[in-house]
């Protein structure tokens, strides 16, 4: 087979002219473009309609009328605004708690505080419009054959208004614990406190008792317990600290076995001694007190038998 070059290249050359002549039919102005999209020629996705700029109007005529309109002193018939503050919560205040704010500090993310200053303000607005209307003999009540479709059902509004009450209910709960924790610490910390201090009165105490058990002190103030440390705390002030005497062991020694001098004939009879009968007790003497000696009148023989005897009795046991 033989392929005549001169003419594949005059088709080739015929293919270029022709995309070029296509080429030079696309190039369309804007114009055509927007008469063919209008008329429905061109697919949709491909272009998109684009909006003219919006002509700017100075319209001084205009904005003086209006501002004209807002400077009227109408009646209040003919504008009909209120603007009040939230009425007062008198169910707050009969149950003696605390009352919600009257003014502008609301908390905006208490949902229960922020509907119900919107209701109050309402019911505020109310009292205020109705003698108005009423004076200006406006028609207040609906007829009752009037039909107008709420926009939320009582019902939605009443499942509404028990889900805020729940809410602060639980806020309510949760508080109260928080202050009973808080009790519960500050009671144990008192507690703790307590045992302290009744242990170091304790722990006092003790030491007192083994200073007197030593001889160290004769002094028994520690008995009588807070009584007597309160006077002592009350007067140690005014009064100056007594200074160190002997205590009941060095006496006792002393009167025992003297301190230096004569030690002969202590226990001698004078006749001061011999005269002096005060410590003369006839009970004891005559073994009439019932407590000393073996077989005294008023005392009790001890029948208990002997070491041998008993040893006697378990052998024959």
């Amino acid at each position: 087979m033989i392929v005549d070059n001169r003419s594949m290249e005059s088709a080739e050359e015929e293919a270029q002219l022709g995309l070029e002549s296509e080429e030079d039919k696309s190039e369309l102005s804007d114009e055509e473009i927007q008469e063919a999209f209008a008329k429905g020629l061109l697919k949709p996705g491909m272009n998109v309609l684009m909006n003219k700029p919006k002509k700017l109007v100075n319209n001084t005529e205009g904005m003086k009328q209006c501002l004209a309109d807002l400077r009227k002193d109408l009646p209040w018939v003919e504008r009909l605004d209120m603007t009040n503050l939230p009425a007062e919560d008198i169910i707050s205040k009969a149950e003696g708690k605390a009352p919600t704010p009257t003014t502008g500090d609301v908390n905006a993310d208490d949902d229960f505080q922020r509907e119900m200053y919107f209701y109050r303000q309402a019911q505020a607005t109310v009292l205020a419009a109705l003698p108005l209307l009423n004076k200006h003999s406006i028609a207040t009540k609906r007829p009752e054959d009037y039909f107008a479709e709420m926009a939320k059902s009582d019902q939605h509004m009443q499942k509404i208004r028990k889900k805020l009450i729940s809410k602060q209910l639980i806020l309510e709960k949760s508080e109260k614990a928080k202050k009973l924790r808080e009790q519960r610490k500050f009671g144990k910390k008192v507690q703790v406190e307590v045992i302290q201090k009744r242990q170091k009165e304790k722990k006092a105490m003790m030491n007192a008792v083994k200073k007197y058990q030593k001889g160290m002190t004769d002094k028994l103030d520690f008995l009588e317990g807070d009584q007597k440390s309160g006077k002592d705390s009350s007067q140690g002030s005014k009064k100056a600290p007594n200074k160190k005497g002997l205590n009941a062991k060095r006496k006792f020694k002393d009167q025992k076995f003297g301190f230096g001098g004569k030690k002969s004939g202590k226990k001698w009879n004078t006749k001061e001694s011999y005269n002096d009968v005060s410590s003369f007790r006839a009970k004891m003497a005559h073994a009439k007190g019932g407590k000393g000696g073996k077989k005294g009148k008023g005392g009790k023989q001890n029948k208990r038998p002997g070491k041998s005897v008993r040893k006697k009795m378990k052998a024959r046991s």
